[in-house]
């Protein structure tokens, strides 16, 4: 089923960014642009989200790095 149909956005690939550690709709916007066009699909891209488990959110409760550095090689 299509989340976004500005930019043809499933709600599979919704999850895969989620599962990939995009927890908040803005970490999906830049993932695959999701909600950058005209915002119908912000509601719906939260509901799928949920308050369910994020890795990056857990990292930070226990003040860890929430990012990777990336490597100077490219």
């Amino acid at each position: 089923m299509y989340v976004c149909s500005c930019f043809g956005v499933t709600e599979a690939q919704v999850k895969q960014h989620a599962e990939n550690g995009a927890c908040t709709p803005r970490q999906i916007a830049s993932a695959c642009k999701a909600g950058t066009d005209c915002g119908g699909c912000v509601r719906r891209i939260q509901a799928l989200l949920g308050r369910g488990a994020c890795p990056r959110r857990e990292l930070i409760d226990r003040r860890a790095p929430a990012l990777v550095p990336l490597d100077d090689a490219a």
